[in-house]
């Protein structure tokens, strides 16, 4: 009986011993971070600063793969269907929050299908206009677009991207629809925003403060309670008559469900880590931002984080009745 037991011990601790040695020594390779958007955004920039901090912490390479498409879905759904092994990682903003609803039919299931590592950023929302736009303060803007609502424009960079959900929420503030005019990115959208093809956009600071602080765009107003010292000129919409506005675009990092739970600790300490990253700091600081504070890079606040955006921004989509196939 004792030789069984012990050959039965020996057989477990094989068994165990290599997930063990794997946790232990994680990582070996380099790890993929996808980000479900274009190159060159508002989540590209902030998971590219992210990831050299991390790589730096972790010894091992980060690299940043865009899979843009879908609202960002296509990216997520790409990482929920990865092997659980900590080596493909999601960056992803609130619009993780938002497909749950916004999309009809979805490749996972938005709550079940990750494991959480924890909130990265709160990037602030500007509404901005096309440079000769004729409001010159935010409660000009919304008599203007509430005058002009057949044809004032409003830019953004596509369904489930954050310029799309502060859009929606501008328009149920001043309780008047717009016409909206969907992008396939940032990218274009801002481009014609400057070539004055469209009237205004909301978007994130990491986008907007380059062309607010040269002029060629026309801001109204910051989207949170105070102004921005990046951008102390520019009202906050509380301000401005719109406390109804103030949104902060979050972002998160994620891991397909079922990557072990010692990976998972890795990951959130190293983030904490790279959080407090001169680099990280200066260059969020330019971009309107600020990283996360180690309470909030943690699995557990990621995750009460989604459940509650979730919450939030069912009864918007549903009022707006901007839904995705």
């Amino acid at each position: 009986m004792k030789s069984l037991l012990k050959s039965l011990a020996v057989a477990a601790a094989l068994v165990i011993a290599p997930q063990v040695s794997e946790a232990q020594t994680y990582p070996e390779r380099t790890i993929t971070v996808v980000v479900p958007f274009s190159a060159g955004g508002p989540t590209d920039t902030v998971t590219r600063l992210v990831a050299e901090a991390m790589s730096k912490d972790l010894g091992q390479q980060i690299v940043v793969e865009n899979v843009g498409g879908a609202g960002g879905t296509l990216g997520a759904g790409r990482v929920a269907g990865a092997d659980p092994d900590g080596y493909t990682l999601l960056l992803h903003h609130i619009g993780m929050a938002t497909s749950a609803t916004l999309y009809r039919k979805l490749a996972y299931d938005t709550l079940n299908a990750f494991e959480y590592a924890g909130l990265v950023t709160e990037v602030p929302m500007t509404i901005v206009g096309r440079k000769d736009l004729e409001p010159a303060d935010l409660k000009s803007l919304v008599d203007y677009a509430k005058a002009n609502k057949d044809s004032v424009t409003v830019a953004n960079a596509g369904i489930g991207a954050a310029s799309h959900l502060c859009g929606m929420l501008f328009m149920s503030a001043i309780e008047t629809p717009l016409v909206t005019v969907p992008y396939k990115g940032t990218g274009p959208a801002m481009t014609d925003l400057l070539g004055g093809q469209v009237d205004i956009m909301c978007d994130q600071t990491t986008n907007t403060t380059k062309q607010i602080q040269g002029g060629t765009i026309k801001a109204y107003a910051v989207t949170t309670v105070e102004r921005l010292e990046v951008l102390p000129d520019v009202p906050s919409v509380v301000e401005g008559g719109l406390p109804q506005v103030q949104v902060s675009i979050w972002h998160g990092l994620y891991a397909p469900k079922g990557t072990p739970a010692e990976v998972m600790d890795r990951l959130s300490k190293s983030l904490q880590v790279a959080l407090k990253d001169q680099n990280v700091i200066d260059r969020f600081a330019e971009l309107g931002t600020k990283p996360s504070p180690e309470s909030d890079a943690t699995p557990a606040a990621l995750k009460a984080k989604l459940e509650s955006e979730i919450g939030r921004w069912k009864p918007i989509i549903e009022a707006a009745g901007q839904y995705a196939d």
